[in-house]
């Protein structure tokens, strides 16, 4: 048995991260607040390239100037590219979470090109870096997914209680994937795909650690929150017409709530995938880190 790990040596928010958990306030009020405010710093941190993407795409829609040499979407791909080179030179991210990150930029660009052949969105801009109708830079916003993901994964140290065999969350993956494409002909199974979750998934908890006691909460609930999230982003995205949806054509309107269920779906395929590199480990037992006399935060 194992205990949970705190800090990784191999990034630079190791050090910055081990610095702040060795941090006492005193017991009570202040040390809830502390560790509340310590689970929103390392979800910001591991949000770093999905948040930069979605302000790259705001920045540019609202101020990238008409008739420029460099195609807007062309700009958005180059500059994910320098993200996400910069930060592996930075060891920002390691490489495994890179490995993660291709791999949803190609599961992604796959999606891309058959719902942008079926009319299920589109890309109103022009772009060179493209492939088909699909502008190179849309496979970097599903990386931002993995990239999340891979990143809270690590930073959290997942532990899990109750998790089903692999072959049943590959097949279940598969499945959804496949739903993706096949429900514009066959009847749309997402039903049945979400009954099939709940069933498989029910009793399955994920542990975490943001600062010195172990957290848990159902993995079904921590995947709908996540997917709020997107959908609460990809709001943003359609706002600055990084795409669109043919109800967004006459003018933009918030991206319909049933697109919730989509990214819920497509949460649980990302989920997966990371799971292949950062195979869930059980939760045998933590190690509750006793406090250490610090300066106080009163």
């Amino acid at each position: 048995m194992e205990p949970f790990v705190t800090g990784q040596a191999h990034t630079r928010f190791a050090a910055v991260r081990d610095r702040l958990e060795a941090f006492s306030p005193r017991p009570g009020w202040r040390a809830w607040l502390y560790e509340f405010l310590l689970f929103g710093f390392k979800q910001g941190w591991a949000c770093l390239f999905g948040g930069l993407m979605l302000a790259l795409l705001l920045a540019t829609h609202l101020f990238y100037p008409e008739g420029a040499a460099l195609a807007r979407y062309d700009f958005l791909t180059l500059a994910a590219l320098t993200i996400q080179l910069g930060m592996l030179a930075l060891r920002l991210e390691t490489l495994d979470e890179a490995k993660v990150i291709l791999a949803f930029h190609l599961v992604g660009t796959v999606m891309e090109l058959f719902k942008t052949a079926v009319g299920s969105w589109e890309y109103p801009g022009d772009a060179v870096l493209r492939i088909g109708a699909v502008p190179l830079f849309s496979g970097f916003m599903y990386a931002a997914v993995g990239s999340y993901i891979a990143r809270i994964w690590r930073i959290f140290d997942f532990r899990f209680t109750a998790y089903p065999p692999r072959w049943a969350t590959l097949v279940l993956a598969i499945a959804v994937y496949v739903n993706f494409f096949a429900h514009h002909w066959l009847p749309d199974v997402r039903i049945a795909l979400f009954a099939a979750l709940a069933l498989v998934f029910a009793r399955t908890r994920i542990w975490f650690r943001v600062w010195r006691e172990d957290r848990w909460m159902p993995l079904l609930l921590g995947w709908f929150l996540v997917a709020l999230f997107i959908w609460l982003a990809e709001n943003l995205g359609t706002f600055a017409q990084a795409w669109t949806y043919p109800d967004q054509r006459a003018g933009w309107s918030m991206v319909h709530f049933g697109k919730l269920g989509a990214w819920y779906l497509l949460m649980y395929i990302s989920f997966v995938l990371v799971a292949v590199v950062h195979r869930p480990m059980p939760r045998l037992f933590a190690v509750t880190i006793p406090e250490k006399k610090a300066t106080s935060c009163s």
